[in-house]
């Protein structure tokens, strides 16, 4: 069985963007979801609209996003849609909260702890995803790429709840830091699977090793990047992207790298690409494919 490629420059550019999209040599097809972190008021190191510009509109996509479960300017819809105009994701780009209408519900039977995951409903309006993510790190995940983008990303506020607690009904904020770290790194891992399965062959991943803070997009502020930019890497698989964007960050010589390793390791966030690899959605073993 041929590994996984996952295309990688080192040119920081809109362009290069692009360019890695199409060597990955999947149209997308139908309405077209691009699924990004829109970043919290305050956060400093979230991609912008003018560096995604490119690629959005080459895939003539709509910027999605879900309500957050914390409170900040995110967590209803109408707060939501106004930090994305200050953030100035709307003057460039077709909008969706996907949670606004409601939710809708993915079944995950060989979920290894929950076995649904709670979704915007508006999600069934796509036929395709590009799933743009910003690698760093994260305070409750240990670090955050394709993987998270996909699963507590996509899922709704009631969902992002039910995956923190690991399955919990209903839960309230305060339930998310009562569950054990392992329960919640291996829920995003099912819950992504069923993103995987819900796309099918429809969903590719670019993501971005730039402004790499050991903190996520959410924080404000956010701790000041620790390292130096890396690149841009781009797959159909997002444990094998994931899982390059961890090595090259391993097998950096910047000495920030260890910050960042310190937040991944402290938080056991490696857990989530053992626990997706063997539920299937991709592999840990790869073929980095270097670009100039």
């Amino acid at each position: 069985m041929s590994k996984s490629k996952v295309y990688f420059t080192d040119k920081i550019e809109k362009e290069s963007l692009v360019k890695l999209y199409d060597l990955l040599g999947i149209s997308l097809k139908g309405n077209v979801a691009v699924k990004l972190h829109s970043g919290e008021a305050g956060n400093q190191n979230y991609m912008k609209p003018e560096f995604l510009k490119d690629i959005i509109e080459h895939v003539g996509g709509t910027v999605v996003e879900c309500n957050t479960a914390y409170e900040g300017a995110r967590d209803t819809t109408i707060k939501h849609i106004k930090l994305m105009e200050d953030h100035g994701w709307s003057k460039h780009f077709k909008i969706d909260i996907l949670d606004s209408d409601g939710e809708e519900i993915l079944e995950i039977p060989e979920g290894n702890v929950i076995k649904k995951n709670i979704v915007g409903s508006k999600m069934k309006n796509y036929d395709s995803m590009l799933v743009l993510s910003h690698f760093k790190g994260h305070p409750m995940g240990g670090f955050g790429g394709a993987l998270k983008n996909i699963s507590i990303g996509l899922a709704s506020s009631e969902g992002k709840r039910y995956i923190h607690t690991g399955g919990i009904e209903h839960a309230s904020f305060e339930d998310m830091f009562e569950v054990e770290q392992d329960v919640f790194i291996n829920s995003m891992a099912d819950a992504a699977k069923s993103i995987v399965r819900f796309y099918e062959n429809q969903i590719v991943y670019v993501s971005a090793m730039i402004n790499i803070s050991p903190d996520c997009d959410c924080c404000n502020p956010a701790l000041d990047p620790c390292m130096a930019d890396i690149g841009i890497l781009a797959s159909t698989d997002p444990v094998a992207l994931d899982q390059a964007c961890i090595d090259l960050v391993y097998n950096s010589k910047d000495e920030g790298r260890d910050h960042l390793v310190e937040r991944i390791e402290s938080r056991n966030g490696l857990l989530i690409l053992e626990s997706a690899e063997k539920l299937g959605i991709g592999s840990r073993d790869y073929e980095l494919v270097t670009v100039d």
